[in-house]
């Protein structure tokens, strides 16, 4: 059962917060204990806390952070979570706390309690958590797993804000055209009766267009709707969705950023993994988990196979064409020395840096070649429609 309790503390301050307790009673109990006198508990409906919106990733990530610093500052693990649950996070956070609080004073695993609750956590922060409750080091191993879902976080950010001005650039471009088919257009439809051989073939092409567009406009945007319900499908496709990834990493510049970005994220897990004593077998099948390219998926696969069967990680990684030149060399140096797990973080950051500057070139060039085909667009309809207005009226020059 789920109570919201109010409460007098040491400092005669008043309190308040939830807790997890089999009875009204056994709450009391829990409360005397953290020397806090109850003042009213009420019992929580578990469909009201559940039904409250959840919250944002960016919210999940403050309390992991919380959690972590409360961890590496000497504070009992128990008492952290518990501590949590009474914050002033969002509700459905200290609930889930609450819940994972109580799992802890059963006797459950902290892993197995944060592996079944409702936060949408990353797949590898509770096998860093597992790792780190087999070597006694949970607050490094949830550390290495907040760095990541930051730098994860972060990537996605640059992502989304470098695509916003090329999008409106497109979509404004879109806009204009029509525009122009829809309103401009038609108003020279006149031109077209009983002048359809004097007027350039461009300029019918043009004007009929315009005609088209204005005449079925209805049927245009319905289209428009089909089509943009098709992409969304399609992209809520797990298995479309990574076939059109592998297509387009093929593609010459675009793909090699893709790839880029991809191995990057590969060689950080795999490094912060080994980092908390995971062997190697497990590590790569985790690693190869955070992949979404299906080729290098494939490869990395094939890479596993190889490392189990007795082949060092270099030498698969080669053999595979699964890595690129300067990652071979930095990870055979990595096993020559006995510092593979810091020269795949250093691999990482090379990568990173490189996935990063060719994302910036990309977007520069997408720019560029946005404005000339709107541009072009536009200048084409124009020129069709004073082709037929010079034709008509039989002007030289």
């Amino acid at each position: 059962m789920h109570y919201k309790y109010q409460a007098i503390d040491a400092q005669q301050q008043e309190t308040s917060g939830s807790l997890t307790a089999d009875t009204e009673r056994e709450a009391a109990r829990q409360l005397k204990q953290r020397n806090l006198t109850p003042i009213n508990i009420t019992v929580i409906s578990n469909t009201k806390v559940r039904s409250n919106n959840k919250p944002k990733q960016r919210d999940i990530l403050i309390v992991l952070h919380e959690l972590t610093t409360l961890l590496e500052s000497g504070v009992a693990l128990i008492e952290a979570v518990e501590s949590l649950a009474n914050s002033s996070h969002h509700p459905f956070i200290t609930q889930t706390f609450a819940d994972i609080s109580a799992e802890l004073r059963h006797g459950k695993a902290f892993s197995s309690a944060l592996q079944a609750c409702p936060l949408e956590l990353p797949w590898y922060v509770t096998q860093l958590v597992e790792a780190g409750e087999l070597t006694g080091k949970i607050d490094i191993a949830l550390r290495d797993g907040v760095n990541q879902m930051e730098y994860d976080a972060k990537v996605a950010n640059e992502i989304r804000n470098a695509m916003i001005y090329p999008i409106i650039l497109i979509l404004s471009g879109i806009s204009a055209v029509l525009m122009i088919f829809i309103i401009v257009v038609p108003r020279f439809a006149n031109i077209l009766k009983g002048k359809g051989d004097e007027i350039p073939m461009l300029a019918q092409i043009v004007l009929e267009t315009g005609m088209f567009l204005n005449n079925n406009f209805d049927l245009v945007i319905s289209g428009l709707v089909v089509l943009l319900v098709i992409i969304t499908y399609v992209i809520g496709q797990p298995n479309l969705r990574a076939k059109i990834k592998d297509a387009t990493a093929k593609l010459p510049l675009l793909g090699i950023w893709m790839i880029e970005a991809e191995a990057a994220r590969w060689s950080a897990m795999l490094g912060t993994l080994l980092e908390n004593k995971v062997s190697l077998l497990k590590a790569l099948e985790l690693a190869k988990q955070g992949v979404k390219l299906p080729s290098l998926n494939a490869r990395l696969t094939q890479v596993n196979k190889a490392v189990k069967d007795g082949t060092s990680l270099s030498k698969a990684l080669q053999d595979n064409d699964a890595m690129t030149t300067t990652g071979h060399n930095l990870i055979r140096a990595g096993e020559r020395a006995g510092e593979l797990p810091r020269m795949l973080r250093s691999l990482s950051k090379l990568l990173e840096e490189s996935s990063r500057t060719r994302m910036k070139r990309f977007l520069l060039l997408i720019e560029p070649l946005a404005i000339l085909l709107i541009g072009g667009v536009i200048g084409v309809i124009i020129t069709g429609v004073i082709l037929a207005i010079t034709s008509v009226n039989k002007v030289t020059f």
